[in-house]
């Protein structure tokens, strides 16, 4: 009899979640391959609803009370599991007060359900929800579960405001992610891959073919570009200016110590070969830094940018001893132009600097200013140009001579447009400091890699 009995209560929890993942479906179809993806299996004990990537766990007792209350409340829970999955916040690295991670992720999720205007999960948000997301919208565009966390770690919530904060956003149960310290240190997890998948997949159905039910759903698009977007390693990046030259150093890579020890058994004191004194080495050696002064970037943001391109730089490792760089500001017209050539004048740089400009915002006259540098021969191989910016402003018509890379330094991500035969690196602070990732197939390791194009 208990045998039955439970197989009538999963067989209408079953009914349930399909249900709910048809109205979800039909409103909504740039959710198929997501809302698809999950299988369900009856779990008391969960706290309504709960996912491992795989599997959609729910408790029968509490399904059914939300359900009773109403069909959207389960359609909200669905999708709010759904979502988690492909910002695949189940496989990141959750910061060091997990309990207030969770709550992140799970803001992150509401306000983008709150976000969508579809009468499947229209539900008016509380006094208190509305008055929290006015106070994230002025910190943060796109409230991301990583920029709600960084907002709350500020706020820091004592114990009576996390409970506030948990009783008004907690919705699912987060007891069956992966554990971090199960996590493969590098490869990506398949599950999580297949969730990267789907995910990429349903942005371009919402930017496509599903444009239309996707103008319901913009703040949902926002935060699935933001997760999408390309990451780059900044310092792997800087290092793309390298240019290959001899250095006077020993190269013990090509020294053989067999045939060394061989001829100093064999004659005494004549070794049949000894290593090289001089190695080819990929350093930078030229190359200009333009930074946009108008008044329209952040001083702030600028000194953050320099500060982490001098930390780069002045790695014994990063450039030759003697070098070359161009660190010039411009707004409308070229302000100043200091030369580096080693790395005390880059500290002293570093240790005096001053914002120079207020004006508008013109990229011209920094091109036209290192043509002249170059007429002079004032650079022996000038490998590239990275300029510093945000964006708005008059570019070059023509591709100058040498490469030219554009970086965006923006606490909240937002696209924007370069010329097509200049790279576009858009970077979050915390992209400027974390550790170099490893060399794999996914990393670019020439120029030619990186998208350049002609008129």
């Amino acid at each position: 009899m208990e045998d039955k009995t439970e197989e009538r209560v999963r067989g209408i929890g079953d009914r349930i979640l399909k249900e709910s993942r048809t109205d979800l479906y039909l409103q909504m179809r740039f959710l198929d391959l997501a809302l698809s993806a999950l299988s369900y299996e009856m779990r008391p004990g969960t706290q309504f609803l709960g996912t491992d990537g795989a599997r959609l766990f729910y408790d029968p007792d509490r399904l059914f009370l939300r359900y009773r209350q109403s069909r959207v409340l389960v359609n909200r829970g669905y999708l709010h599991c759904v979502l988690h999955c492909v910002f695949r916040h189940l496989w990141k690295q959750p910061g060091k007060d997990r309990e207030l991670w969770d709550l992140a992720c799970d803001v992150a999720m509401e306000s983008v359900l709150d976000g969508i205007s579809l009468r499947c999960v229209r539900q008016p948000p509380s006094w208190y929800r509305r008055n929290f997301y006015d106070l994230l919208r002025g910190k943060v565009k796109v409230p991301t579960a990583e920029r709600v966390y960084a907002e709350l770690c500020r706020m820091a919530p004592d114990g009576a405001a996390r409970n506030r904060l948990s009783q008004e956003f907690r919705i699912d149960d987060h007891s069956f992610w992966p554990s971090p310290e199960k996590r493969p240190p590098a490869e990506m997890p398949p599950l999580q891959q297949k969730w990267d998948d789907i995910s990429r997949k349903m942005q371009t159905g919402m930017e496509t073919l599903s444009k239309d039910p996707a103008r319901n759903a913009q703040a949902l698009l926002s935060q699935v570009r933001v997760e999408n977007r390309e990451r780059y390693d900044y310092r792997r990046f800087l290092r793309k200016f390298a240019v290959l030259r001899e250095e006077m150093r020993l190269d013990t890579d090509s020294f053989d110590p067999i045939l060394y020890t061989y001829g100093m058994r064999l004659y005494g004191n004549l070794p049949l070969i000894e290593p090289q004194e001089t190695r080819e080495e990929r350093r930078i050696e030229d190359f200009v830094i333009a930074v946009d002064t108008s008044m329209s970037c952040s001083g702030r943001l600028v000194r953050s940018f320099l500060e982490q391109t001098y930390s780069i730089l002045k790695e014994t490792e990063s450039f030759f001893r003697s070098v070359n760089i161009h660190i010039i500001q411009s707004d409308e017209t070229v302000r100043s132009d200091r030369k580096i050539t080693n790395e005390e004048e880059l500290r002293d740089y570093m240790d005096h600097f001053e914002l120079i400009g207020n004006g508008g915002t013109d990229f011209r006259p920094v091109f036209r200013y290192v043509d002249k540098l170059l007429q002079k021969k004032e650079f022996r191989h000038l490998k590239g140009l990275i300029y510093f910016t945000d964006g708005r402003g008059e570019f070059p018509k023509r591709r100058p001579p040498y490469d030219v890379a554009f970086v965006f330094l923006r606490e909240d991500f937002t696209d924007a447009d370069v010329p097509p035969w200049a790279m576009k690196l858009i970077l979050e602070p915390d992209d400027l400091t974390k550790p170099p990732e490893p060399a794999g197939e996914d990393q670019i390791e020439d120029w030619e890699d990186l998208p350049h194009y002609e008129y």
